[in-house]
């Protein structure tokens, strides 16, 4: 399990052949070294902080929304989700900028607020953070891969076109 830790951008995690309890512990591992215990864990030198719930900053949700996805809206539920997983070691490769082409980096305004996104153009992969306290920090509310409609319709393309003049 800690070769996952070997993985670099733009390979993949290897979770398939595990059990529930290895793969989790697996992708632990990998989220808290690039997020719990990164203490530079910031974008464009505004800190990344899990959105809190109920007040309370939790880092076993955020780890579970970064790796699971809505199935039920209804009733909020939450399913394990293997492309989100598998790419989990990505969001700290382009929270600090590595990736230099193909990359959109905008903030819009949606219906829920202002939101800062980080599109991986190639890789159809997206970060979305939200700006908080005057914008001098970040939440991190989610990441994952584009597929689906999303893709056909180049939802973060068009998202882009909408884009605010200043980064926020």
């Amino acid at each position: 399990m800690p070769f996952n830790l070997l993985k670099k951008y733009n390979q993949l995690l290897d979770i398939g052949s595990f059990g529930e309890n290895q793969r989790t512990e697996s992708l632990y591992g990998v989220f808290q070294r690039d997020i719990v215990n990164n203490k530079s864990f910031s974008f464009r030198s505004k800190a990344i902080k899990p959105t809190p719930i109920d007040g309370a900053i939790k880092l076993g949700l955020l780890f579970k929304h970064l790796t699971t996805e809505v199935v039920d809206y209804e009733t909020k539920k939450r399913e394990f989700e293997y492309h989100r997983s598998i790419r989990l070691h990505w969001i700290k490769y382009h929270i600090e900028e590595k990736k230099k082409d193909n990359i959109l980096i905008f903030s819009v305004k949606e219906p829920e607020g202002i939101r800062t996104y980080i599109y991986d153009e190639v890789e159809k992969y997206v970060i979305v953070l939200e700006p908080l306290r005057k914008n001098e920090e970040y939440y991190l509310l989610t990441a994952y891969h584009v597929r689906g409609k999303d893709v056909k319709r180049d939802k973060f393309k068009s998202k882009y076109k909408r884009r605010l003049e200043e980064l926020h």
